[in-house]
């Protein structure tokens, strides 16, 4: 396509800003393609300041694809916990076995095989071939979306139809011959730290004389923004049941959310109830156990991405009954990956004392 703006200056402009601006990042510092991968995956829906220190720790614990793919899920679970969105863990994980298998333990290196791995798509995968491999594929993730959307002022949804085919046509008409990884990384870095969502910083933007949402006078307009939706509030009960110094713990199915995660038994609430006489009357029903010295531990919440969550948490002594779960020692519960508010219960009753075995 032909492109509205100077493309060369575009590029050139760009180029230079990240050559003296860039941000420097432990996964810039290699061209391995599966610590690239590892990087373009957590930062997905990820701030970079949060990402950093998960990812050094992953790679330190998994340093190759094989040894990963090797790993039993609830080891990288674990390592991964509290970065949360726990089906990028749980697909790269997949992904690991699927490269080792089909491809030698070697990343794929075109779109066609990086498109059949679960969690990555096109922007990811652009990513991946153009850093790791320098090919010159495009990428559209959401900082690309904002600088495009704006340097263009394009109109419409950026996340779906035409709106959306035209910043891809656009984002890959933009890549410089041999230099697309550099430019993509410049891409996402000007969106980030001088195109931001909020205030952008336009006066500082090295493609202010270019932009014309810039020229609109209202850089705030681009891209469209999306009606937000107000997310539900769900309200839950929650049983720590202790035997003997240790508590009882339930595995979450692989699938979905939070799949694979250890959590204290719990329950939604449908309508206006006595927390404690519900919660004990399922503690009964559902798991078959008898239980006293019911006291409240405190209560919980954690907000996600498509609701909220309020979680009153109960605490009793097992007398009876048949578990439907595991006996967990206290003192091992740092072993288990755990989701971030079940994390907060079991620091909370650690802090109490529990662990003892003078129930």
């Amino acid at each position: 396509m032909t492109l509205p703006q100077p493309k060369t200056k575009i590029q050139a402009e760009l180029l230079r800003w990240f050559n003296k601006h860039h941000r420097d990042l432990p996964w810039r510092k290699t061209k391995d393609p599966y610590a690239i991968w590892v990087s373009e995956i957590m930062l997905q829906q990820t701030q970079v300041a949060t990402v950093i220190p998960y990812y050094e720790k992953f790679l330190k614990t998994f340093p190759t694809v094989r040894s990963l793919a090797k790993a039993h899920l609830s080891r990288v679970l674990k390592v991964w916990e509290g970065l949360g969105y726990y089906s990028r863990t749980r697909n790269l994980h997949q992904a690991s076995g699927m490269i080792t298998n089909r491809f030698n333990g070697k990343i794929p290196d075109t779109l066609k095989d990086l498109l059949t791995l679960p969690g990555i798509g096109r922007s990811t995968a652009g990513a991946i071939l153009s850093i790791a491999y320098n090919r010159e594929a495009p990428i559209l993730d959401g900082n690309a979306k904002r600088v495009l959307s704006r340097l263009f002022a394009t109109s419409g949804n950026p996340i779906r139809g035409e709106t959306e085919g035209l910043l891809w046509q656009l984002s890959e008409s933009l890549l410089p011959k041999g230099r697309a990884g550099l430019f993509n990384q410049a891409l996402m870095d000007l969106g980030a730290m001088i195109c931001t969502p909020k205030d952008p910083k336009c006066i500082k933007c090295p493609l202010c004389d270019f932009c014309k949402a810039h020229a609109s006078g209202e850089p705030e307009s681009f891209p469209l923004k999306k009606v937000r939706k107000k997310i539900p509030h769900i309200k839950a009960v929650s049983a720590v049941i202790r035997k003997d110094g240790k508590v009882l713990l339930r595995q979450r199915p692989p699938k979905g959310l939070l799949g694979g995660l250890w959590e204290f038994p719990n329950w939604p609430i449908d309508g206006k109830k006595d927390l404690m006489e519900y919660l004990w009357l399922k503690v009964k029903s559902d798991l078959g156990l008898e239980v006293k010295g019911k006291v409240l531990l405190g209560t919980f919440q954690q907000t996600y991405s498509h609701f909220k969550l309020t979680l009153s948490v109960f605490q009793g002594k097992y007398l009876d009954g048949e578990k439907a779960g595991s006996w967990v020692p206290l003192r091992k519960l740092h072993s288990l990956p755990l989701s971030r508010i079940h994390r907060r219960i079991s620091e909370s009753i650690s802090y109490r004392g529990i662990d003892k075995k003078s129930d």
